[in-house]
């Protein structure tokens, strides 16, 4: 059977019908088309990337050099390198791991858990910050406190100026 033939008499073809009035071929020539429109991005945006992500690891490493204005703040530094980190990940999430070309099925599969991962922060929190209240006396002896810091900030200044060296000799 000749393909004019099988395009006037579809049923005489194998195959479920994908497009009336086309041939494989134009559906695969169509194919071809559209996936050469969809390049995902290119050399340049990766290497834009790329760059970004150095920059941000040079960041994130400067909290830690004499140049972080906020050494006194090590919650500041904390904050900033959680933030760049993030911002890290969703780079190469999304442009390394193709996420951003996806289809929007990702949304279904993204949003329930940044949900999830949402719900259970706001669970643990309390059982984090209040896992101190009660405890046996046995723990409780061996749990470090406020106080604790204080003795120990004084026995290290004691130390540095040579009073111990005066208490062991007497």
């Amino acid at each position: 059977m000749s393909n004019s033939e099988a395009h006037k008499n579809p049923s005489a073809t194998h195959g479920p019908i994908t497009s009336p009035g086309k041939s494989p071929d134009e559906i695969d020539h169509a194919i071809e088309e559209e996936h050469a429109h969809d390049h995902h991005g290119g050399t340049m945006q990766y290497m834009a990337v790329f760059v970004a992500l150095c920059f941000l690891t040079t960041m994130s490493f400067l909290t830690y050099s004499s140049y972080w204005p906020w050494r006194d703040e090590p919650q500041v530094g904390w904050a900033f390198m959680m933030a760049v980190s993030c911002t890290k990940a969703l780079l190469v999430v999304l442009f390394f791991m193709h996420v951003l070309w996806e289809a929007n099925w990702k949304y279904v599969l993204t949003i329930p858990a940044a949900m999830m991962a949402i719900f259970l922060t706001i669970m643990l929190v309390p059982d984090i910050g209040l896992r101190n209240r009660m405890v046996s006396q046995e723990r409780a002896l061996h749990m470090a406190r406020g106080s604790d810091v204080l003795l120990l900030e004084k026995a290290a200044d004691a130390d540095s100026s040579g009073e111990v060296d005066k208490h062991e000799h007497e």
